[in-house]
């Protein structure tokens, strides 16, 4: 079973865009999605190892919730408008679409249309520069907040690059961080972030005030094990893909558990029609099992181990899940990178 009899009443699985594809329509090993202000969805593919021959796979696939696929830009380099480990992606209010590379430590920026506009940022410790650069949120002044991972920090930008602000330091205090990776705001302009390597969510005033923290360590109801990319819904619910566990998990705005998704994906409309076009695949697909039983081993009682040889056998399932994204029909985007898809939800009625 992969919801819980509480999900149904959260979130409702809808459809699967996607499939795996080095370039054109579909997708390899997506992180991060962004949508622009006409609702077209703006994914990005990591890709990887970095290799000449794959570094074409790097780039932005646009496509529509309805299957539609647009076009992509990008590639894997170092040079402008180039990316090496791209992390994660936002538009700001005038549809300039911004995109974070942790390997080099800096900020891109395209047209929707994917012309490159710019770039910023410098590695370092100091206030304002960067060390792998995780994850990027616009607040509502369109100011651009980062996690600053291995700075352990959130720093806060104006979209030209101006430095503004920053907190967090190392450790596991309230407040502090340990390699912060997801960052959300809810309508009020609280940021929420994924304290990944302290299993937790840290929620905060718009100024870095620090105001709550979910979650401990571990595989159980409101728990986590690195904690990847969050989003806020409108009524308060926080939607974490709980990337070390394999799943999605909803709490209340005061962070109690609502309700965990392991994945209910169906085939998408590309991966129908590469099947229709490629026969002999599509026959072995119909031969095979889908979802074989995966019995525990007592090797895997004291880690993850079990439930991702679940995600990597079960094809339904959620493996790897590194992001969350909601859009304004209500639905939810779950960046499912290593089946190189997105599984979509939507909140009834």
């Amino acid at each position: 079973m992969t919801t819980t009899t509480t999900t149904t009443a959260v979130l409702q699985y809808s459809h699967t865009v996607g499939f795996m594809a080095n370039q054109g329509r579909g997708f390899n090993n997506p992180v991060d999605l962004a949508l622009d202000s006409a609702g077209a969805l703006y994914v990005l593919n990591r890709a990887g190892p970095e290799v000449g021959i794959r570094l074409p796979y790097k780039r932005i696939t646009v496509c529509t919730a309805a299957e539609d696929y647009l076009g992509e830009f990008g590639t894997g380099g170092t040079a402008d408008g180039e990316f090496w480990w791209p992390s994660s992606l936002a538009f700001d209010a005038d549809d300039r679409l911004y995109v974070a590379d942790e390997a080099l430590n800096r900020i891109s920026i395209f047209s929707r249309q994917g012309d490159f506009l710019g770039k910023w940022g410098t590695p370092g410790t100091a206030p304002g520069q960067l060390a792998r650069p995780s994850c990027i949120a616009f607040d509502r002044e369109d100011n651009l907040l980062i996690a600053d991972s291995l700075n352990h920090r959130i720093q806060k930008f104006t979209r030209s690059g101006q430095y503004l602000a920053h907190w967090g330091e190392y450790g596991d205090a309230p407040g502090r961080f340990n390699m912060p990776w997801g960052l959300a705001l809810d309508i009020q302009g609280n940021v929420y972030v994924s304290d990944w390597r302290n299993d937790r969510i840290q929620k905060f005033d718009a100024a870095g005030k620090f105001l709550a923290a979910f979650g401990a360590t571990g595989n159980g109801e409101g728990r986590f094990y690195r904690p990847a990319g969050l989003a806020v819904a409108q009524q308060g619910h926080i939607i974490v893909a709980d990337w070390g566990n394999e799943r999605v998990q909803v709490l209340d705005r005061e962070g109690n558990f609502v309700a965990a998704i392991r994945g209910d994906s169906t085939t998408s409309r590309w991966a129908e029609d590469y099947f229709a076009a490629n026969p002999d695949e599509a026959a072995a697909r119909r031969a095979a099992s889908l979802e074989p039983e995966i019995s525990p081993r007592p090797e895997y009682d004291a880690h993850r181990g079990y439930e991702w040889e679940r995600s990597a056998n079960v094809e339904k399932l959620l493996w790897g899940p590194t992001s969350i994204k909601l859009d304004a029909a209500g639905r939810i985007y779950i960046v499912d990178s290593l089946r190189h898809r997105l599984q979509i939800y939507h909140r009834p009625g």
